[in-house]
């Protein structure tokens, strides 16, 4: 079938209905997940993409978000008939615009419906019902590379569906012209920029007091004070704890190891979760699941823990708003923002700088404060202009 009887042919994409089959599976060894593709078989194509991103050091988290992202344009591929080396920039487009206006499911739960479009407690938006900007530009990167490694393999099209990447921009440009305008890569999408927010001090403390053991607290006292990721904190093991100096040691994106300092609340929250479970030795896992079989703590039961305590608030608190919340306090602290950026991890100092931007109820609180704090002039009342003389007025009014 060539592509003008395919295109004939092709579904309306408004309309289409994707089916929530095949899964990302965890899996032991590497590359640690796989994908399940609609008939329950393993994806191999998938799978030899994922080992080659593993042997590039790419987290385990990672390696997770890259297998949903590519799960989630397969599904697409599913619905519209059209196996995986025969699509082409046509199946590309039309996911894309499928992705904009179609309501997702997370895992095999749907997304609630909300009247409101804030949570009330944090003032931060709902989880949409829709795919946001950043996940469709993350899934186009993903399939991008997909395509480009396949390709490598000599497997697959040709033709990567997702474009190929342009050249650097404005390379060799000549000084005496102007810069011409920067096209944006095929199918990628407008993202708003959003302002981290953090977790004002009294309802980090309704959120704390809702957690239910000590490994918990002290999961959430090192979040909030070391400004390590979910992962790497999670990745925590016997060895890397210093109580004397008060450090955990993690390691960062590429592999390197860093030491942290951390509040001593949390170490005591720690001591004491080590005296219910015992102490991880060098090479254990510090964090443990609680119930049944003790094994390592995943991100997605961190997760939970934090879905729990949203559901008695009433919240939509996220692990990464524990960082922005340690970003944000130690920066009010005095930090030096180059000393928050290497607390931080952060590769550019153009990333850190977010959190020096104000939220706009901060901008109105400080105006608000500024009027209030004015001292109003006092005001003279009496009539503008030179008063008239006695004997014009006497002469005005005849009585003269």
């Amino acid at each position: 079938m060539d592509l003008s009887d395919r295109s004939s042919e092709r579904h309306l994409v408004v309309e289409l209905t994707v089916a929530n089959v095949g899964r990302v599976i965890p899996r032991s060894g590497v590359p640690g997940f796989v994908v399940i593709d609609a008939s329950g078989q393993e994806f191999a194509p998938a799978t030899e993409y994922l080992l080659e991103l593993a042997a590039t050091d790419y987290s385990p988290q990672t390696l997770r978000t890259y297998a949903l992202s590519l799960l989630r344009f397969l599904r697409f591929l599913w619905a519209v008939g059209v196996s995986w080396e025969q699509a082409t920039s046509l199946e590309a487009r039309d996911f894309v615009l499928w992705a904009r206006q179609a309501e997702k499911f997370v895992g095999n739960r749907n997304v609630p419906r909300r009247r409101e479009s804030r949570n009330i407690v944090t003032g931060k938006k709902h989880l949409g019902m829709r795919y946001s900007p950043a996940t469709i530009n993350h899934t186009t990167t993903v399939c991008k590379e997909f395509y480009a490694f396949q390709l490598r393999m000599g497997d697959g099209p040709i033709v990567n569906p997702f474009g190929l990447r342009r050249g650097r921009s404005h390379a060799h440009h000549d000084p005496l012209r102007d810069f011409a305008p920067v096209r944006r890569q095929p199918f990628r999408q407008r993202e708003a920029h959003r302002v981290p927010r953090s977790i004002p001090d009294g309802k980090f403390n309704d959120l704390f007091r809702r957690l239910r053991s000590n490994r918990d607290r002290a999961l959430v006292a090192f979040y909030v004070s070391s400004g390590a990721r979910a992962s790497e904190l999670l990745g925590l093991t016997g060895d890397r704890i210093n109580v004397g100096d008060q450090l955990i040691g993690v390691y960062r994106k590429g592999g390197q190891l860093q030491w942290l300092p951390a509040a001593p609340d949390a170490f005591v929250w720690l001591r004491l979760y080590q005296l219910e479970g015992g102490v991880a030795g060098p090479d254990e896992p510090v964090w443990l699941t609680l119930r049944g079989e003790p094994r390592p703590l995943s991100y997605e039961a961190m997760r939970a823990v934090l879905r729990r305590c949203n559901e008695l608030l009433g919240s939509n608190w996220t692990l990464h708003d524990l960082r922005h919340t340690f970003a944000i306090r130690a920066l009010e602290g005095g930090m030096g923002l180059h000393e928050v950026q290497e607390l931080l991890g952060h590769q550019s100092l153009a990333t850190t700088t977010v959190y020096t931007v104000p939220h706009m109820e901060e901008v109105i609180e400080h105006y608000r404060t500024h009027l209030s704090s004015r001292t109003s002039p006092a005001i003279d009342s009496s009539p503008a202009g030179q008063p008239y003389k006695p004997d014009e007025l006497r002469v005005l009014w005849g009585n003269q």
